[in-house]
């Protein structure tokens, strides 16, 4: 279900004592595409066949525990999910890739860009904020602690897996609508919906999409927390692209705007108006074309 037949190629590859499932199309320099939550791979299916198009390897993996990926009993701590990452960079023989992340894979993409620098050609993130930026956001604004009230929940045992499958995957189409813009909306999308809920319905998948937001959120006191969000001060130094929709309900433009003092490289903030949580499905030609031009340029501006 989750080897959606398309233009592109699916297979698996190991990394980090794991398998992970891709979908790739293109030849050139690698791009590398991460997911969030509640989604796979599938979320970037306008994106890989335009940055063929575009001359380059365009890879879309599923993440540790979602999709096509091996469900590891244990691995969602955000470094090892990073090591994940770079991992299947090599494990492509590439020497280094563009990251583009979205959401948790934004988050994933940062970690990546921090702890493995050399093999991160590029960063583009979408909706999430720079780790640190993220937990001062979380701890220090009550707004974004009302707007991430989801993440606070997934803190319980078992309750928020049984919801995510109840009646089909129901709440993975609510919150994938709740928290778009006014443009996602349609038919097609219905159809696009369904494969979302439809995919955290596989076995374990429901578990294993919420570990990470667990740790992220246990750990902030926690000696293996406070270690990580020390290890995140170091700056990133490649060019780096942050994309946000204006209208993001849980990620709010604030609290993602303040990553670039995390960057010590070109950085390029791009605001899309009247778009949501998912700027790359709500509107994907402009998406796509902001994207595209900034990889292409050789000189991306502060």
């Amino acid at each position: 279900m989750v080897r959606t037949e398309g233009p592109w190629t699916h297979r698996d590859v190991a990394a980090n004592g794991a398998r992970f499932h891709i979908a790739e199309m293109g030849e050139g320099p690698l791009v590398l595409l991460l997911h969030g939550f509640p989604q796979f791979w599938w979320t970037w299916r306008h994106q890989l066949p335009a940055l063929a198009d575009a001359g380059y390897r365009a890879v879309a993996m599923d993440l540790r525990g979602v999709g096509g990926s091996d469900r590891t009993p244990r691995g969602y701590d955000p470094a090892n999910l990073a090591l994940d990452v770079t991992g299947v960079i090599r494990s492509l023989g590439e020497p280094d890739a563009a990251l583009v992340g979205h959401d948790l894979g934004g988050y994933l993409a940062w970690t990546a860009a921090v702890m493995r620098p050399k093999l991160i050609r590029r960063l583009a993130v979408s909706s999430m904020p720079h780790p640190r930026r993220w937990r001062a956001s979380m701890l220090g604004d009550a707004r974004q602690t009302a707007a991430s009230s989801y993440i606070w929940g997934f803190q319980r045992p078992w309750v928020p897996e049984r919801q995510l499958v109840a009646d089909n995957g129901a709440l993975v189409g609510r919150l994938i609508r709740d928290w778009a813009g006014p443009k996602l909306a349609g038919p097609a999308e219905d159809a696009a919906v369904e494969n979302y809920r439809r995919a955290m319905c596989v076995p374990s998948t429901a578990h294993c999409s919420i570990e990470p937001y667990r740790w992220m959120v246990r750990s902030m006191a926690r000696p293996d927390g406070v270690q990580f969000y020390r290890r995140m001060k170091r700056p990133v130094r490649v060019p780096t692209l942050h994309l946000h929709g204006s209208l993001d309900p849980v990620m709010r433009t604030r609290s993602a705007a303040g990553s670039g003092e995390y960057v010590e490289a070109p950085y390029r903030w791009r605001l899309f108006d009247g778009l949501g949580h998912w700027p790359h499905e709500e509107d994907p030609a402009a998406f796509t074309t902001e994207l595209v031009h900034w990889l292409s340029d050789p000189e991306p501006d502060r």
